[in-house]
């Protein structure tokens, strides 16, 4: 039993070794792909938990779970750590956030995972124009003009000249924007507020926030979705753990793209999972989406080396 051990122990070291071989963008892009990998995940168990429980229901155990799995974390900070002084910004931030992830959870529910992935990606389009409102960021023409192409894609993707304008594709362009801002005041924090302190006030937030409304909706679990519901949590944090380090280990230009495999896991998730085909217009306003924020990623990075 003791040289089983050690030959595990010898095979993990191998493995580790392996791992902080690989070049530092290469592990960034594997983190990245992981990370997108499990937010589809969690997208298909919010879309299919979607028809037997409310959108506020599956918030509240997507913060409970979360802050469960980030208790480690909260306990290594310390009281003293968790201490802020920013506290009203800490609630707008989160007011801001909660608003939004209600809103891509009802997209997500009930339109097509490519549809409500593909308005997901205008985030950063949304982010430029807060950040120069917010935060007085001085944007280059070519961003200005890649931003308009951006939303160029969004106008497809809403089509608003084909008939009565779905709805839930107003609730993700607004879902889109009201994370946009509550990004942009991720930044304002981020000059005296670790990000364990962030993701401390976020969570505690999001659970007295959506406790009362969940109660009042209240649907009790049964069998395997206590597993869906307890995993949208922990998926949730674990994936937003994979893009942290993604970003930490590589090059932002040279890791971000791989979050575009996201579109295609959904595309993949919703046509295997629920009979889901994209649309024409679907793919045009993803590809516009996509290329425009490549293009702002590729000028922030710049930036960034400058």
């Amino acid at each position: 039993q003791s040289r089983e051990s050690m030959d595990f122990s010898s095979r993990v070291m191998t493995l580790i070794g392996f791992w902080t071989r690989l070049p530092g963008n290469l592990r960034g892009i594997l983190w990245l792909s992981l990370g997108a990998f499990l937010f589809s995940i969690v997208d298909v168990f919010v879309k299919s938990l979607g028809g037997r429980f409310h959108p506020i229901e599956i918030s509240f155990f997507r913060y409970a779970c979360g802050f469960v799995f980030l208790i480690p974390l909260f306990l290594r900070l310390g009281r003293g750590n968790l201490a802020t002084r920013r506290f009203p910004l800490h609630l707008l931030r989160m007011g801001l956030a909660f608003i939004a992830q209600l809103g891509i959870f009802i997209t997500v529910i009930h339109m097509p995972l490519a549809d409500a992935t593909a308005f997901m990606f205008s985030k950063p389009l949304f982010t430029t124009v807060v950040a120069v409102f917010l935060l007085s960021e001085v944007v280059s023409g070519r961003r200005w003009a890649a931003t308009i192409v951006g939303f160029v894609g969004v106008i497809v993707l809403v089509r608003p000249g084909a008939g009565a304008i779905d709805p839930f594709a107003l609730v993700a362009v607004a879902s889109a924007m009201t994370f946009a801002v509550a990004n942009v005041l991720i930044r304002t924090l981020s000059s005296t507020e670790p990000t364990g302190r962030i993701l401390f006030y976020y969570h505690v937030g999001g659970i007295v926030l959506f406790a009362g409304p969940a109660a009042y909706v209240w649907v009790m679990p049964i069998g395997i979705e206590w597993g869906q519901l307890i995993a949208i949590g922990g998926l949730t944090t674990i994936g937003i753990f994979c893009f942290m380090r993604a970003f930490t280990v590589g090059e932002a230009n040279a890791v971000g793209p791989a979050e575009n495999l996201r579109l295609i896991y959904a595309t993949v998730f919703g046509f295997l999972l629920f009979a889901e085909i994209p649309s024409f217009w679907t793919v045009t306003g993803a590809v516009i989406i996509v290329a425009s924020t490549l293009y702002i990623a590729r000028a922030e990075a710049g930036g960034g080396r400058r």
